[in-house]
């Protein structure tokens, strides 16, 4: 199985802990989490429970997104690869959601995060 296959095989259930683990460690809330979560993919807090309950895989999960039109204003490198140079439009947006995380993490302001203006 190849690094794609495992990110679409992968659940959200499975990587939502650690992503609210990492938020929380650097002071910030889960209720930012979500807002970020919810600007990327259009989930409110009952959809994104729902997925969670189901397992749904990082595949299903995007499937179903409204991706932000800005999203693809989320660029740089995370876990090694340069967010706007990946083919693999499922592992991107993956990655787009590793970064929003990231920088919510290292105390970005939200309006930066949520690419406004």
């Amino acid at each position: 199985m190849n690094h794609d296959e495992r990110i679409a095989q992968m659940t959200f259930a499975s990587v939502y802990p650690h992503y609210i683990a990492k938020v929380e460690k650097k002071g910030r809330t889960k209720e930012e989490l979500h807002q970020v979560i919810e600007w990327l993919t259009s989930y409110d807090e009952k959809k994104l429970q729902e997925l969670i309950e189901e397992k749904a895989s990082f595949e299903k999960f995007f499937q179903n997104a409204t991706l932000n039109p800005n999203a693809r204003l989320i660029t740089g490198v995370i876990c090694g690869y340069r967010i706007e140079e990946i083919t693999n439009p499922l592992t991107q947006q993956v990655r787009y959601l590793d970064k929003l995380v990231d920088e919510l993490a290292k105390g970005r302001k939200m309006e930066k995060i949520l690419r406004v203006g």
